[in-house]
């Protein structure tokens, strides 16, 4: 431990983070050339992955499909849903690379009920909320915490339940449950500069923030990169320290989940 004018100047902070790469001009190495090279060293089977999106909004399209093709397996996904049949997880659904889930809301895939009935898929279910807390606890380095949600309900068997004084002055029982920490995770961002500062547009936030957080390393598919000190500090939703690589992943397709029509009326 150095001193400096009578202070102790404590040894740099080491976290579980990798640190990031750095060019000659000491410029942050993190674009790749497209999903396979950013998730090249990084896969392999029985990993846990925590991947954002909600329904088909915000996810990580490229990245899920290098996941399929690149063959791994027995993978444990933490998202708020699988997407629907063949578009987000649902693709590796399909595959049978998927062991098991934890997700918070599933009603929309029928290959994901139909593997659960039967016994094929491992699910724990996970009250929304607590989901994206779990995530955030992960990112912040916070192993558990306790929560009301799902006190009295299947969420909390097996879990350990404790009574605290809550807001009212009254106690309470609360559930403990676990800050989630991932192998990778893979998000889906609107925007980033070139140090990976991150700009999601619109409902699209949803699970990707806290997802991104909880991963040992983080894995963005973007669709615009801008030159570094472009974008709004106060309009960055991520700072680039959580972002190990990126690529770009547009141009895409806009999915829709439902189609409603109704008959024209007679003329």
């Amino acid at each position: 431990m150095r001193a400096l004018c009578g202070f102790a100047i404590p040894p740099p902070l080491v976290t579980g983070r990798p640190a990031p790469e750095r060019s000659s001009r000491f410029a942050m190495k993190k674009l790749y050339p497209d999903a396979a090279a950013a998730l090249a060293g990084l896969l392999k089977d029985d990993m846990l992955i925590a991947a954002g999106g909600f329904g088909l909004c915000g996810v990580p399209e490229r990245l899920l499909d290098a996941i399929r093709d690149a063959g791994v397996s027995n993978l444990t996904f933490v998202s708020n849903n699988a997407g629907i049949d063949n578009e987000g997880i649902g693709k590796l659904l399909r595959t049978r690379q998927v062991a098991k889930m934890i997700s918070s809301y599933v009603g929309e895939n029928k290959e994901f009920e139909r593997q659960y009935l039967a016994g094929e898929l491992e699910v724990e279910f996970c009250p929304q909320g607590t989901l994206a807390e779990r995530m955030r606890a992960g990112g912040a380095g916070i192993p558990g915490f306790y929560t009301r949600t799902g006190v009295g309900t299947m969420v909390a068997e097996g879990k350990e339940v404790k009574r605290f004084a809550g807001s009212d002055g009254e106690e309470h029982d609360y559930i403990l449950e676990r800050g989630i920490f991932a192998d990778v995770s893979i998000v889906k961002a609107w925007k980033a500069d070139e140090t990976g500062n991150l700009v999601f547009r619109k409902t699209a936030r949803n699970f990707n923030q806290p997802a991104a957080t909880c991963g040992r390393v983080c894995v963005v598919e973007v669709e615009e990169v801008v030159p570094a000190g472009s974008l709004d500090p106060d309009c960055i939703h991520l700072p680039g320290v959580f972002v190990q690589r990126m690529i770009v992943g547009a141009p895409y397709d806009k999915k829709v989940e439902f189609t409603t029509t109704r008959e024209r009326a007679a003329a």
